[in-house]
């Protein structure tokens, strides 16, 4: 029987770029790779990134937090979030617009003037053709219906297709080399290079088996919080127990079965 060590080695010897877990560890301290794929989904050249990190966490005033897999910054101050979203259900509009907005909440200072917001882009690297039309890229931004006239608030949404893999053109050899799993068969060496010290190394794969053991771990605890939150559910539909009844027979904490009741635990 395979030890869990070896579990973990064989699932990270799967991961892609387009897996969310290893894209993140990948591009962590990478802001040439962020430059590189900028410049390819952006349709540029010349875009040169300042600064970049991975799992930056954003939090709303009402305390709803989001943690982008990529955020850069360019030398011209604009700002970048690039998510991967496997399941078409991730990546809804309003996810995405979700994501613009956290974006503008920490680009002003207090008292600084509105009009020195930075141009944002929001990047949702979808591993499916979600709009179905079979583009590589979808572009959206504000327009004024009656007139066709672009609203000029620098504000971007884009939508790339993870399953537009065109060997002809710069996007869809970047999007086949976003699900390789081995270096060998990427095209880009930009991006091959790092690829292949975390697939071909014992430092780069013991990386990668410690994310995969993290997720594993955080997959565990979340079974086990909506199992705890289905028990409190059941109980309090019951509606023969008191909070603290709940909380003590279930041994949970009351805040938890509070929230439970309010609904802010879904």
């Amino acid at each position: 029987m395979a030890t869990e060590q070896e579990k973990n080695r064989r699932v990270a010897e799967q991961l892609r770029l387009i897996d969310d877990d290893f894209l993140r560890l990948y591009f962590n301290d990478n802001p040439e790779g962020v430059e590189y794929i900028l410049n390819i989904l952006l349709e540029r050249q010349d875009l040169k990134v300042l600064h970049s990190e991975t799992q930056c966490e954003y939090r709303s005033l009402s305390g709803r937090s989001i943690s982008l897999d990529i955020y850069a910054e360019d030398t011209n101050g604009k700002r970048y979030n690039i998510e991967i979203q496997r399941a078409d259900s991730g990546a809804t509009p309003k996810r995405a617009r979700f994501h613009s907005s956290m974006l503008d909440t920490k680009l002003l200072q207090k008292k600084e003037p509105v009009r020195n917001l930075a141009e944002t882009f929001v990047i949702m690297l979808t591993e499916h053709d979600i709009m179905k039309h079979g583009l590589p890229l979808y572009h959206y931004d504000r327009i004024c219906r009656e007139t066709g006239a672009y609203l000029e608030d620098d504000s971007h949404i884009i939508y790339v297709n993870g399953a537009y893999q065109n060997p002809n053109d710069s996007i869809g050899r970047l999007m086949h080399d976003f699900q390789c799993v081995n270096a060998k068969d990427m095209y880009a060496e930009e991006l091959s290079e790092r690829f292949r010290y975390f697939k071909e190394t014992e430092g780069g794969m013991g990386e990668m088996c410690k994310v995969v053991e993290e997720r594993a771990k955080e997959y565990a605890a979340d079974a086990l919080q909506k199992e705890k939150v289905a028990d409190i559910r059941r109980m309090l539909d019951k509606q023969k127990y008191s909070h603290e009844e709940i909380a003590e027979n279930l041994n949970v904490s009351l805040e938890l079965v509070d929230e439970v009741a309010s609904g802010k635990v879904a």
